[in-house]
């Protein structure tokens, strides 16, 4: 049964996606806890009617990345994490604190990385004009969006697409992907080989 610790700072709809999935499926695994850098945000909210433990690091209380990610560390490994998960988690974090969870923390980008990485990717896809735009399930590492692929899903750009439209159904797309990858994780059949993820095949019984 393994750990897994989500961070989120707002309503966490990747983290309600994987705590539904998680339920349905029935996979090897538990919320170990909902953790946000604000308080009072939706998210905590929908994992605590769940019965997930919650906790709050709120980093306009701290005054360096280094001390935040700090305290944060401390209160992920309380929870004793196999996997930790960012859905929606709005903070830059340290290359220590990257490094402390390597291999066992994911993060999903709104672009088809390499393409686009950082803030206002809709905006970045429809000013380059591009004909598809899609969301990346990635292993975090200190390079910011740069991480080993697990899973893609790609939408068209429609005419009159807006920020806002692609945004919308970019997110259902999230919505899949994100939860299977976390799944394949829990169940042992990501590695990294050479930077490049890999993915076991399915046993037949």
């Amino acid at each position: 049964m393994k750990n897994i610790v989500i961070l989120i700072s707002g309503r966490g709809s990747n983290m309600e996606a994987i705590v539904r999935a998680l339920d349905a499926e029935r996979w090897p695994a538990r919320i170990a806890a909902v953790i946000s850098n604000k308080p009072d945000v939706k998210g905590l909210a929908f994992a605590q009617a769940r019965g997930i433990p919650t906790a709050v690091v709120p980093s306009k209380e701290f005054a360096s990345r280094e001390a935040f990610d700090a305290a944060l560390r401390e209160t992920v490994d309380g929870f004793a994490p196999d996997l930790v998960v960012l859905a929606g988690f709005m903070r830059i974090l340290t290359a220590p604190f990257v490094e402390h969870y390597a291999g066992r923390m994911l993060n999903i980008h709104p672009s088809l990385l390499p393409l686009f990485p950082g803030l206002h990717t809709h905006r970045q896809a429809l000013e380059a004009g591009v004909l598809e735009h899609g969301a990346t399930v990635h292993f975090v590492t200190a390079e910011l969006d740069h991480g080993p692929t697990v899973l893609q899903a790609r939408i068209e750009v429609l005419p009159g697409d807006t920020e806002e439209s692609l945004a919308q159904r970019l997110l259902e797309k999230e919505h899949v992907i994100y939860p299977q990858a976390v799944r394949l994780f829990v169940e042992g059949k990501l590695s990294i080989d050479d930077g490049a993820v890999r993915i076991a095949a399915a046993t037949s019984s």
